[in-house]
């Protein structure tokens, strides 16, 4: 009989061969042990450095379940600075929220710790937003210099806190800040001393600045088809990432998440419990932890990116299974890779659905009036609908000619009307079909000069015919053009697969707001991470 080991070994196999780029590194654990592990390719392409267990690679946005682990174990065992306030951990926790963010975000809003790390804030994601700013996607952000000047510029929500969830890398800019304040220690030394030390992560340390990376990894944009070229990144990460580890340290989180499974004095016991929305529906994100559902096995884990990594560690806590992986390459797909794994060690037989065909009517862009988003609806393969409400488009199987579904969304097509209920954001969508825009159309009348007071961002439209390009200053610049696309009457996309962080947030929707005489007075310009910011049109180019 095959072990559960030799299984892994021949899964594990296959993998460089299933999701070709530069390297990669892979470890499976069954039980808190290791089971299995596969590392491949180079670390640097053009020194033929090979990448190893120990080579250690930004782990991105799997610091933020560290982060949220840091803040649980301050309120168990507060230090010194907070002993001697002589107040509960928590709420000086939650008092220095004023000193991070503008008071006013604070008053009659709700707003609590608990918001940010569950992501329910409704605040925007300020990477996002560095776009809207004017930012160079190789451009510095400073922590210090920078840092303050974000949360000036952050002055509302974008839905009330506590109702649905929204990504949004700021929650965690201001959790960082909060506990170096509260604690009065860096956030480098409060992790090392209370979350890697006693996991063992021996080489895992905080490493802000993504320009200064420990060698000698490198991170990889590009292809096979196009080439792979070494990203270039200058930002400095706040908390919300910046960790940096290798395979070995993450097989040592492993066995220590393992072997706290069950402990109700650990900060990953109470951390890993799901979350709920304000009016008690389940949410699948809290405390820097995602809830998914693989093959019908609950998960529990987090992904990562930066330009040139790709990033992911789940745990399954009912087989007890863990599955870190880690590649240095911006187009791999870590999350395919272990889903792979855990289905096929759970030998998980392969899914046949009977193929039915989505009516036509679905093709279009509809319009949410409430998020001022377009969502987009595309065929796939035969039987599959291809749904962009999020930055990348989510593939919905067809199960009635006019009702399709995925792991994440429910969706339903009434006349022209597209019914979204999307359980992991808390919402249900009503979005409505927008006209396509007639060929020939003069759109001159768009070109301009806007301004959003809300957050002192400037945008610039201009064009030739059906050709539209946006750009937009701020603080952090004058940044660079973007095309734009009519994707119905007067809903347009802005292009934006390039930004500071990575994932970028991919296309920017902008709707022409009109006054009663039909000329053109404002735009709403928002994507998923940051949504309804309106820009009221100043004059012409000049």
């Amino acid at each position: 009989m095959t072990s559960f080991t030799d299984s892994i070994s021949k899964i594990l196999e296959e993998v460089p061969a299933l999701y070709r780029g530069p390297g990669g590194a892979v470890a499976v654990l069954k039980d808190g042990k290791l089971v299995g592990q596969q590392v491949w390719g180079f670390a640097d392409l053009d020194k033929r450095i090979s990448m190893t267990a120990e080579t250690i690679l930004p782990i991105c946005s799997i610091s933020k379940q560290m982060v949220c682990g840091l803040l649980a174990d301050l309120e168990r065992n507060p230090t010194p600075a907070m002993i001697a306030r002589g107040e509960e951990p928590a709420k000086q926790l939650s008092d220095h929220l004023s000193q991070v963010l503008n008071p006013k975000m604070l008053n009659d809003t709700g707003l609590t710790i608990r918001h940010l790390g569950n992501m329910q804030s409704g605040i925007r994601d300020y990477w996002a937003m560095t776009v809207l700013w004017g930012a160079n996607p190789e451009g510095h952000f400073s922590i210090a210099d920078h840092g303050p000047q974000v949360m000036d510029r952050i002055r509302s929500f974008h839905f009330k806190p506590g109702t649905e969830f929204s990504y949004s890398n700021t929650n965690f800019f201001i959790l960082g800040r909060v506990i170096e304040k509260v604690a009065q220690q860096p956030l480098a030394d409060l992790l090392a001393e209370r979350i890697f030390a006693p996991a063992g992560m021996t080489t895992a340390r905080l490493c802000a600045h993504t320009a200064e990376h420990p060698p000698p990894c490198n991170g990889y944009e590009g292809d096979e088809k196009h080439g792979f070229y070494p990203a270039t990144n200058c930002i400095e990460w706040a908390g919300d990432a910046g960790i940096v580890a290798s395979l070995a340290d993450m097989t040592a989180y492993e066995q220590f998440l393992d072997s706290c499974r069950t402990d109700p004095q650990s900060w990953y016991q109470t951390n890993s419990e799901q979350q709920k929305f304000k009016y008690g529906a389940p949410a699948d994100y809290g405390f820097g932890l995602a809830r998914q559902s693989i093959a019908g096995v609950t998960t529990v884990g987090h992904g990562g990116g930066l330009r040139g990594y790709r990033l992911v560690r789940l745990y399954a806590p009912e087989p007890r299974i863990s599955v870190v992986v880690m590649l240095n390459q911006e187009h791999g797909d870590p999350g395919g890779i272990s889903s792979h794994i855990l289905k096929k060690a759970l030998a998980v037989p392969e899914t046949k659905n009977e193929v039915v065909q989505p009516d036509k009517e679905w093709i279009g862009t509809y319009l949410d009036s409430e998020s001022q988003l377009a969502i987009t609806v595309n065929a796939g393969v035969p039987g599959e609908l291809l749904v962009k409400y999020h930055s990348e488009a989510e593939k919905m199987r067809v199960v009635e000619p006019f009702r399709a579904q995925s792991d994440d969304m429910l969706a339903t097509l009434e006349g022209s009307v597209l019914n979204l209920h999307v359980p992991k954001d808390n919402r249900r969508i009503q979005a409505q079909r927008v006209p396509t825009t007639k060929p020939g159309t003069d759109h001159s009348e768009v070109h301009g000069r806007y301004y959003c007071d809300q957050i002192n961002s400037a945008f610039h439209c201009s064009g030739s015919g059906a050709m539209l390009y946006g750009s937009f200053d701020g603080f952090l610049g004058k940044g660079p053009v973007h095309l734009i696309k009519s994707v119905g009457t007067d809903v347009w996309a802005l292009a934006c697969p390039r930004g500071m962080d990575s994932s970028p947030p991919g296309d920017w929707t902008i709707v022409v707001r009109r006054d009663d005489s039909g000329d053109v007075k404002s735009v709403t310009i928002g994507c998923w991470l940051a949504r309804n910011l309106e820009y009221t049109k100043m004059g012409e180019m000049e």
